[in-house]
């Protein structure tokens, strides 16, 4: 039986991952960096986490990256055609925004002045999100539709929500338009791409006007409650957009489907764009051309269900990747 959730209540989901590689030829040796953990927050618990990679790793360790993701490193060493890597986490979350009021916090002009560079004056760490980045570039274009959403006054959340309303307004859901290094200026002028797109070109729109905006991958609840849609995004990893707010802090956008990220929207990264959280990227000597492919369920935890062991694959102290 599903477990009922009442409004407002934490809920409780299971993730399973999995992605194969298939290889014209054997691969020899091979390195690599896989972001499959979600990393625990105030709003979420992370309960479980298994990982299994076939053929089995020689070495393999997890480390912290410098924006607190669980990052995996391991190397496979013996001769190879397919590779498998498939992680299963069950995650609770919180809901954040039941008390949130849009209306209350900073003029955005205000937080853009507090996050710019001035000699003597207090550094904020959320001036690193306010920086072009490799996929997302700063641009009147982009400056210029973002500021029809920040009128003089307007407090930043506000202004990102009606900016979030009109990217999903505006750009159509279309999963071969784009490619997963397209960068957001690309996106943008097209009109059209995948939630890797809607989230990268909101970052760009944010920054232009000097604003701090990151990058968030995760996964999409599959299963909506009765009466409601099912959300796009839903069959691969998910990603959207964060800013911040100096009084309410960092604020979750989900552009793609038009809604606060909260009970449904699993965290596993955050970055200044895709770039940096590719779920898979390594180095292969060998393997010639390959094919991937990629399973993705997040559904509700069921009671009754045979408990998850408790398994990372290493305590924390380029192969490619699907799209968001």
């Amino acid at each position: 039986m599903t477990q009922a959730v009442a409004p407002g209540a934490p809920t409780t989901l299971d993730v399973h991952h999995v992605t194969t590689y298939r290889y014209a030829w054997p691969v020899e040796h091979a390195q690599q960096r896989a972001v499959v953990m979600p990393p625990a927050y105030p709003w979420q618990t992370v309960g479980a986490h298994r990982a299994d990679i076939d053929p089995a790793p020689s070495h393999q360790h997890l480390r912290i990256d410098a924006f607190g993701n669980n990052v995996l490193h391991f190397m496979l060493d013996v001769p190879h055609e397919s590779m498998r890597l498939a992680t299963t986490s069950t995650v609770t979350l919180t809901p954040r925004w039941q008390t949130f009021d849009a209306a209350r916090g900073m003029a955005w002009e205000d937080a853009a002045r507090m996050l710019r560079y001035r000699a003597g004056q207090p550094f904020h760490a959320e001036a690193e999100f306010v920086y072009a980045s490799p996929n997302v570039a700063l641009h009147a274009d982009l400056r210029d539709y973002a500021r029809r959403s920040f009128a003089p006054g307007v407090t930043v959340a506000q202004g990102a929500i009606d900016l979030m309303h009109r990217i999903h307004a505006d750009f159509a859901y279309h999963g071969e338009a784009t490619e997963v290094h397209t960068p957001a200026l690309e996106a943008f002028a097209l009109r059209s791409g995948v939630c890797q797109d809607f989230a990268q070109v909101m970052i760009g729109c944010l920054r232009s006007i000097g604003l701090a905006a990151r990058y968030v991958s995760g996964y999409l609840c599959t299963d909506p409650p009765p009466g409601e849609p099912r959300l796009l995004g839903a069959d691969a990893s998910h990603a959207w957009a964060g800013v911040w707010c100096p009084v309410n802090g960092w604020i979750d956008l989900d552009p793609t489907n038009d809604v606060l990220a909260d009970t449904r929207h699993v965290t596993l990264a955050i970055a200044r764009d895709y770039s940096d959280v590719p779920l898979l990227h390594g180095v292969i000597v060998g393997g010639g051309e390959h094919t991937v492919e990629v399973e993705v369920s997040v559904v509700p935890w069921q009671a009754g269900a045979p408990a998850l062991a408790s398994r990372t694959v290493a305590q924390a102290g380029g192969a490619g990747e699907d799209r968001a």
